[in-house]
């Protein structure tokens, strides 16, 4: 008896993991791979390239297809005078589509604010190591005497090659930082 309650809990089990799998699209897109989401394909996916799509989807394309064919016959605008404008437009996403769009594009819009935010902080940087890359040049060029720390710890003074070297180290930061 146990036995066979856990088989049936089991296969209850696996049951109910499979359920998710069904809700997956499957299109091809621009370069002709077949790709596989859970998410529908993006908005300017033709429809014959949407391979598959989950049962829910699939009904409720199937409820729309015969309004939206029947609106936009010629016998259909004859009798009605006019074409319905919402008839001949693409469909709009609904409920669940319409709340993943509007998280998408919120996504969208805060990578955007980070890559603002991100090029921000850089130019300030580069500002700043111009700022200071000017300042080091104006110094070296000064003929002031000039001292760095070595690898002891010790205090030595720049003599004319050096100072070259540094100066020219220096003008390719300005090179590269001050445009």
């Amino acid at each position: 008896m146990a036995r066979k309650f856990s088989m049936v809990l089991v296969g209850a089990v696996a049951l109910a993991l499979a359920f998710p799998a069904a809700a997956q699209w499957k299109w091809r897109d621009g370069s002709g791979r077949t790709q596989y989401s859970d998410l529908p394909p993006p908005p300017g996916t033709p429809e014959q390239n949407i391979l598959s799509r989950p049962a829910a989807q699939r009904r409720t394309e199937a409820a729309r297809q015969p309004a939206a064919v029947a609106a936009a016959t010629p016998a259909a605008a004859a009798t009605s005078g006019t074409v319905d404008p919402a008839a001949s437009a693409p469909l709009a996403p609904k409920g669940a589509d319409a709340e993943l769009e509007a998280r998408r594009k919120k996504a969208e819009q805060e990578q955007q604010a980070k890559a603002k935010a991100e090029e921000t902080r850089l130019a300030a940087a580069r500002a700043e190591n111009c700022t200071r890359a000017r300042s080091q040049l104006q110094t070296l060029e000064s003929g002031m005497r000039v001292a760095r720390m070595n690898d002891k710890g010790e205090r030595e003074f720049l003599d004319d090659r050096a100072r070259g070297d540094e100066a020219r180290r220096t003008q390719a930061i300005i090179a590269s930082d001050c445009k």
